[in-house]
């Protein structure tokens, strides 16, 4: 099958029924707006010319389009209403001057290529004027039915279902709304459109009844996918098919060797790749260009974004964004990865812990609590709990280098900027405002001081004190310390220090 001269996308309307300050088109399942979907059915077919037709929101929708597809040609249809103008100004945009044009719509997300190229191919082998992708649908209401001729053969033409006659609703053969023209047919049937009728508009359908007046053979193929032709036109079809979406998507991976646990709480969007014997457990989401390597393990309970997953990684109960996680590195539970945060392989990222711009070498380990902001540790460290990265001095954000096996303790608290030495350690507590030397021990928490009697003084008349009082025993020595004042022992204590 030769590629068509030109894919003429619709994207004009306002999709008033969706209720929404967003245009139609640009709403999005599975990751994708309804528009790029369409662009990307398009793209499948290889066209030498792609064309999107734009009105409504004009300016919103064009730079989306450059966004994602920038080599697309952009068309803006004028003040006349109508399919047929749509397409006629698409065409303004065309160089080409033979071969077969598809048209298709922005707001029909299930529309792959493969179908598309199936069109082509029958509208080319059967030498049609025009050929019209159709459905057969179990309650044809609301849809125009297609007329087809005694022997089957030919469309002779479409009756919208308002203009249907009794005989004419019982069709079940519905009228999709995509085409293949050829493009000479197209450009002449198009001059001779006009806008008589009860809506003013340029009916593209006219085009089939100017073609089988002037003797050109226009027939139909029929799809047995009928979600693949049903378009967007309120939230609950943006639902609808948002589901549908993401459960051709489930069984794409699942047939190509990934064990999905509970297809129906799992949502995977439609650029995500996963490796082969890769488990998703319930509760994933997996977002954007998220890439997932064999055997790893996602889940329960985790969302991903553009995230890249390396082979045997596990990530539980955690949240990602624009990381990336080693081979054999585990993450979770209840942690969240930010932008910037690169775990090596066999690193380990333990439950409650943020990162930020951190990159954390092999078989390092942030095991609880903490949060490393725009940090570089090394392999083999290990960073203790409730160790919080100083990064930020109220104006600007700065660095903490860690080194090779560095070890931090516990609730330790690094002020950036800071490098800790290959093989230094903190001792619990500390806070590092200076670097340490490799091998070298920082510690600044001051000797420990127990002020005898303080609960039974302070605290009188409380379970504490009562605690206390049982704790001391009879033999206590509790006499004292009630008799000393508050204050005298207050000054006592600043003495001491």
């Amino acid at each position: 099958m030769e590629s068509p001269a030109a894919v003429i996308v619709l994207a004009a309307g306002a999709g008033t029924r969706m209720k929404s300050r967003t245009p139609k088109v640009l709403h999005s399942i599975g990751g994708r707006s309804l528009l790029v979907h369409a662009v990307t059915a398009a793209e499948g077919t290889s066209p030498s010319e792609l064309v999107v037709v734009l009105r409504h929101e004009r300016e919103r929708v064009a730079q989306h389009l450059t966004d994602h597809a920038p080599e697309v040609a952009i068309a803006d249809q004028d003040e006349i209403p109508g399919t047929g103008r749509a397409v006629q100004c698409g065409l303004d945009e065309v160089t080409a001057t033979s071969g077969t044009v598809l048209v298709t719509y922005g707001d029909v997300p299930l529309l792959d290529p493969q179908t598309l190229r199936r069109l082509v191919a029958g509208h080319e082998e059967a030498a049609a004027a025009v050929t019209v992708l159709t459905a057969r649908v179990p309650d044809p209401t609301g849809y125009g039915r297609i007329l087809r001729s005694a022997d089957g053969t030919e469309v002779e033409g479409i009756v919208e279902h308002k203009d249907a006659t009794e005989d004419q609703r019982g069709i079940d053969e519905i009228n999709s709304g995509i085409y293949a023209f050829d493009l000479e047919v197209l450009r002449g049937a198009l001059e001779r459109l006009g806008t008589d009728n009860a809506q003013g508009e340029m009916y593209l359908t006219d085009v089939l009844s100017i073609a089988r007046a002037d003797g050109r053979p226009v027939r139909a193929m029929v799809t047995s996918d009928v979600m693949m032709v049903e378009g967007v036109n309120d939230r609950v079809q943006l639902a609808q098919l948002g589901a549908e979406m993401n459960r051709r998507i489930l069984e794409r991976h699942m047939r190509a060797g990934v064990t999905i646990v509970d297809p129906s709480t799992t949502w995977i969007d439609a650029d995500v790749s996963i490796g082969q014997d890769a488990t998703i457990l319930p509760g994933v989401q997996l977002h954007g260009a998220t890439d997932i390597g064999d055997e790893a393990v996602i889940g329960p309970d985790a969302t991903l974004r553009d995230t890249e997953v390396g082979a045997g990684a596990e990530v539980m109960r955690s949240q990602t964004l624009l990381a990336m996680i080693g081979p054999g590195a585990s993450v979770g539970p209840f942690s969240y990865l930010r932008a910037g945060t690169v775990l090596g392989k066999g690193g380990k990222i333990g439950g409650f812990v943020e990162t930020k711009n951190a990159q954390i070498g092999e078989d390092a380990k942030v095991p609880h609590l903490s949060y490393v902001g725009d940090a570089e540790i090394g392999e083999g460290a290990n960073i203790g709990a409730a160790t919080i990265f100083a990064n930020y001095d109220g104006v600007d954000k700065h660095r903490t280098t860690v080194g090779k096996q560095v070890r931090v303790g516990s609730d330790s608290v690094l002020v950036a900027p800071v490098t800790l030495g290959d093989g230094s350690a903190t001792g619990a507590g500390t806070v590092v405002r200076k670097d340490v030397p490799p091998g070298a021990l920082a510690v600044s928490a001051v000797s420990q001081r127990n002020v005898e009697g303080w609960t039974l003084r302070r605290r009188a008349g409380t379970a504490a004190e009562g605690a206390a009082r049982a704790a001391l025993g009879p033999d206590g020595d509790t006499e004292d310390a009630v008799s000393a004042s508050p204050a005298a022992e207050d000054h006592k204590e600043r003495e001491q220090r």
